[in-house]
């Protein structure tokens, strides 16, 4: 269970690589605790201007390691996602991302948090929340639909219809794509770029471009959380995350 979660500064910039690619990088819970420490101490550094994610040119993140949230669903206390999608949309430096291969629920959702995406054209999105009887997390039911327009988010977010980095990118979810072997090395030279600009400049930039949605942002985060505990408890929710273990 160690080294799950990799972080390196250099340049001004936090490298924060996911690295459980035997099970292709699905979250669990002391993942998410260590990414919540991890941006916690990003906000606080000073000499850290951005923030680079990723997996490798194979694979960024199959969503939450379903086994995990099993066991920690019935808890009363708030799931270990939650508070990171919370830390995230509190974040206030830039962040990138370089995503390849799956990118599913909170590995395509947590990008809607993210400033400058880099994409292969292959990574394969999907955003499974009403096919496993849950509801859309991390503000993505406002963010995305900003983003790309009612009807196209609801075929993503309810229809959850599988949708590649290629059509990421028409839809304006990412901002370009990358071969394979150089999709690393682009975002780390964008994150590069934009951590040796002013951070006063950066920062300001950013929180001046998200003021307009963040208080709606934080409301939707919370709405979203309290329907999402009360589905998860369903028997429906239940019945078809138990499905994956039989």
């Amino acid at each position: 269970m160690d080294n799950l979660i990799l972080s390196e500064i250099e340049n001004n910039v936090l490298t924060i690589t996911l690295n459980r690619f035997d099970k292709k990088n699905a979250l669990n819970t002391a993942m998410y605790q260590t990414l919540c420490e991890t941006f916690n101490h990003a906000q606080t550094n000073d000499s850290i201007h951005c923030v680079l994610i990723q997996g490798n040119e194979h694979c960024f993140c199959a969503g939450n390691d379903l086994a995990d949230f099993l066991q920690h669903a019935d808890s009363q206390e708030e799931l270990a996602a939650f508070a990171f999608v919370k830390t995230l949309a509190n974040f206030t430096k830039p962040i990138v991302a370089a995503v390849a291969g799956p990118a599913v629920g909170i590995g395509t959702t947590m990008l809607l948090h993210c400033d400058m995406i880099f994409s292969t054209a292959d990574a394969k999105f999907k955003l499974p929340f009403s096919q496993l009887g849950l509801c859309p997390e991390a503000a993505s039911s406002v963010l995305l639909p900003l983003r790309i327009g009612h009807n196209r988010a609801f075929e993503l977010l309810v229809l959850g219809d599988l949708f590649t980095g290629q059509q990421a990118y028409n839809y304006g979810i990412v901002n370009a794509i990358c071969l394979a072997d150089e999709l690393l090395l682009t975002a780390k030279k964008s994150a590069n770029y934009i951590a040796s600009l002013p951070a006063d400049a950066t920062q300001t930039s950013r929180a001046l471009m998200k003021q307009a949605t963040q208080s709606q942002v934080l409301s939707a985060i919370e709405k979203e959380g309290a329907e999402f505990a009360r589905l998860v408890k369903t028997d429906t929710c239940k019945k078809i995350l138990a499905s994956f273990f039989n």
